[in-house]
């Protein structure tokens, strides 16, 4: 990693490349971002270009590393690292002779800004770009706002509630010198064997897509100082995994590869996202860090995406050590970058082995250009040379204020979906005067979720907090069956049993265990996978013997996965899914069971009974269930889409303003919605699609639109969708897309289920 000496030649364009002023015009503000990138490109030695293509970790994540683990620790860990052979000192003196181009894992404001001194020391003062894994909120640092994650927003269908949170996620990024998330996670989520389903908006790709491209807006607005880059990641395929693993094979065909997988990748690009992330995966035998036809056909080529591609956690390197489709690490980086990848993430060997690659002629010099050009426009235009620094000192102005906390209780009382109701809910305070609350979840700031850090205790409320906060004059019994499922206590359980039948109700938090500081003990998050998705331990044991006291019980479950919670689904009175609901997720969770708010969430993903159902989602093939499950259910355990209230919505007259279009032309169709309860409630209407008759098979039906509707006691409201072509095309069998002439069924209501929808028909004429 040696700085070569630089040329006359090089020498002299500097001396010339100066606006009027002499300041050097690529540090001028006032000239275009093309004039500036080409000025600095010009100026820079392979050395400094190659280092602009190369990411590390920040010095005080590899000095507590280094510290902690082994080298065998680092060759299966995609959460923590250390180069051996090097040290924090090595990767701060390269970032001082600009050989570093981003950093990620760096945590505090103190250290960015530390970092970004070292690179103004570097011979062209080119600032690094500090990317985090901002997934809901800037959560995986200390002391920001922590907003519900992204499986549990997307049921709420609230593609503004989806752009303010991504706009209030930049805001304190920025405070804190950070300028790139790698968030939204678009992948299209089959499988709840994947641990990673919690980072995704669930199964349906419309769905994925609205809240995709909300947040690619709400991150980047127009890319300026105020703004951070997005992130559209893993492309493609994770969210089908051959056995349910995170990284497995993805063996899809193109047909549903372009139908399910790509929409929300397109939707992102479509809406400006100026960095796309590439799968850990292979897709059809060849791995996505060096698949040309994604990067450069499909995304470059097909879509126009003009930001630059950022490898997954040393996946490049996968190349070598785990797809072995490289013969060494050398020829890795030259089959990812001749692929059309532009950062590393991460590594001590990259610039060493691209300058060989480029010297020996393997790499042109231009394709190096291609890629750095495209990373220092984005630190233009982020405005990193004018404003390398965040200000320490106001830093908490902005980081965890009054309005972002009023976003992340909004989002979680919009994202916690009451599955089952048997009319138990509301709780009544005066009714149920002592209640024992229990369960691994119930007292734990678990209820943050996958990629959050720390926070402070003053800064989470948690579910037994949550419920004496909202029902102060309730003598609630807490009976702690600590934080980790595997190795629940058959004491406590049965301590739990035994004041259950002293008790006028029973409140069981339950789910899985996401906290990223105990990496090894964690049930669910990334590259926590499981073959199963039942609860872990004795929790269905607690269940079942609390509910054993005659007294009534409602289930809470916490987790970043569909549970198969079959058992408690038909003998319990209520099921609530809270999924990973933040910082406030006790708070909100407490004033749903107690009606203060009235639930509004729907089902982003189906839920299976049992994993031998897997793969269970609403857009399956008409042949799916031709031949039923012998011994057991067909049907899922709750359908996607679903999600009650304490109201009853009644939709009726269903109309369309014409029942034939022509293949490029557009209905009107509605619906009206009343509000048949008592309280003030929003209902999320939702508009399906089926193709009756088509060359190639559709799905049964497939989402293509959607809303929430405010609604008073009594009121009633005609809902209004546009049925456009897009929602009627599809892939021929030349993969094609076409509206082909025939019959379309267009359905409303609450849910995919058959049973909650009313249908109508439409001819598309020739």
């Amino acid at each position: 990693m040696k700085i070569h000496g630089i040329s006359i030649i090089i020498t002299l364009a500097i001396a010339v490349s100066c606006s009027g002023d002499g300041i050097p015009v690529y540090k001028d503000a006032s000239a275009p971002v093309g004039r500036r990138v080409d000025d600095l490109l010009g100026r820079m030695t392979l050395e400094e270009k190659v280092g602009q293509m190369n990411q590390f970790v920040g010095l005080e994540h590899i000095r507590r590393n280094e510290a902690s683990l082994s080298e065998d620790d680092l060759r299966n860990n995609t959460a923590n690292a250390f180069y051996p052979g090097f040290n924090a000192d090595s990767v701060a003196e390269w970032t001082k002779e600009g050989l570093v181009g981003s950093f990620l894992h760096v945590l505090t404001v103190e250290e960015a800004n530390y970092l970004q001194s070292l690179a103004m020391q570097s011979r062209l003062q080119i600032p690094v770009i500090f990317g985090i894994d901002a997934v809901h909120g800037n959560a995986n640092a200390p002391d920001n706002t922590v907003y519900p994650t992204n499986i549990g927003l997307a049921c709420s269908f609230d593609t503004g509630l989806a752009y303010r949170i991504a706009r209030e996620t930049a805001a304190e990024m920025r405070a804190m010198n950070m300028h790139w998330t790698f968030n939204p996670n678009v992948e299209v989520a089959r499988d709840p064997r994947w641990g990673r389903v919690g980072e995704t908006f669930g199964e349906d790709p419309y769905l994925v897509s609205r809240m995709g491209e909300a947040t690619v807006k709400g991150y980047q607005g127009d890319l300026s100082s105020d703004d951070v880059l997005a992130c559209i990641k893993h492309f493609v395929g994770g969210g089908q995994p051959a056995n349910g693993t995170n990284g497995s094979p993805a063996d899809l065909s193109e047909r549903t590869v372009r139908e399910v997988f790509f929409p929300p990748f397109e939707a992102g690009v479509k809406a400006g996202a100026m960095s796309l992330m590439t799968a850990h995966n292979e897709l059809n035998g060849i791995p996505c860090h060096s698949n040309g036809w994604l990067m450069e056909d499909v995304a470059r080529g097909e879509w126009g995406f003009k930001g630059f591609v950022v490898s997954d956690w040393m996946d490049i390197e996968h190349l070598h050590d785990l797809h072995a489709t490289a013969e060494n690490l050398k020829e890795a980086f030259f089959q990812s970058i001749m692929a059309g990848m532009d950062m590393h993430m991460h590594g001590v060997y990259w610039n060493e082995y691209v300058c060989e690659l480029v010297r020996e002629g393997r790499i042109p010099e231009r394709r190096i250009d291609e890629s750095v050009r495209r990373i220092l426009e984005m630190k233009f235009r982020l405005g990193l040379f004018e404003q390398p620094y965040a200000d320490e000192k106001t830093t908490m102005d902005v980081r965890l204020c009054d309005a972002h906390r009023q976003t992340a209780l909004e989002a979680a009382r919009k994202s916690i979906v009451l599955l089952k109701n048997d009319g138990l809910l509301p709780l009544s305070p005066e009714k149920y005067r002592r209640v024992l609350v229990t369960g691994i979840n119930a007292d734990d700031h678990n209820i943050l979720g996958d990629w959050s850090a720390d926070q402070k205790p003053e800064n989470v409320v948690t579910i037994l907090e949550g419920l004496r906060m909202v029902s102060p004059g309730t003598d609630f019994v807490f009976v702690d069956q600590g934080w980790d499922p595997r190795n629940m206590s058959e004491a406590n359980v049965e301590k739990a049993a035994a004041q259950a039948r002293r008790c006028d109700l029973n409140i069981v938090v339950a789910g899985e265990y996401m906290y990223r500081g105990r990496w090894n003990e964690r049930t669910s998050g990334e590259d926590t996978d499981r073959s199963d998705i039942a609860l872990v331990g004795l929790q269905d044991e607690l269940i079942r013997k609390v509910a054993a006291s005659g007294k009534p019980t409602v289930l809470v479950l916490v987790s970043g996965r569909p549970l198969g919670t079959e058992w408690a689904a038909e003998h319990l009175p209520v099921l609530v899914n809270a999924w990973e609901p933040g910082m406030y997720g006790g708070q909100a969770v407490a004033e749903i069971l107690y009606g203060k708010v009235n639930p509004s969430a729907k089902l982003a993903v189906t839920i299976p009974r049992s994993a031998g159902q897997v793969q269970m989602i609403y857009n399956h093939k008409p042949s799916q269930y031709f031949h039923p499950y012998v011994l057991t259910e067909s049907t899922p355990l709750y359908p996607f889409g679903h999600g009650l209230s304490y109201n009853t919505y009644e939709y009726s007259g269903l109309s369309v303003d014409r029942t034939e279009i022509p293949a490029d032309g557009t209905l009107k169709l509605t619906v009206k919605v009343t509000n048949k309860g008592s309280m003030d409630g929003e209902e999320i209407v939702q508009l399906y699609v089926r193709d009756r008759f088509s060359q190639v098979t559709r799905p049964v039906k497939e989402l293509k639109d959607f809303a929430r509707v405010a609604l008073k006691p009594g009121e009633t409201r005609t809902v209004e969708f546009t049925v456009t072509p897009d929602k009627l095309r599809f892939l021929d069998r030349n993969l094609e897309p076409v509206v082909e002439p025939g019959e379309f069924i267009l359905m409303a209501g609450p849910s995919s289920d058959d049973r909650d929808l009313l249908k109508t028909s439409v001819h598309v004429i020739e």
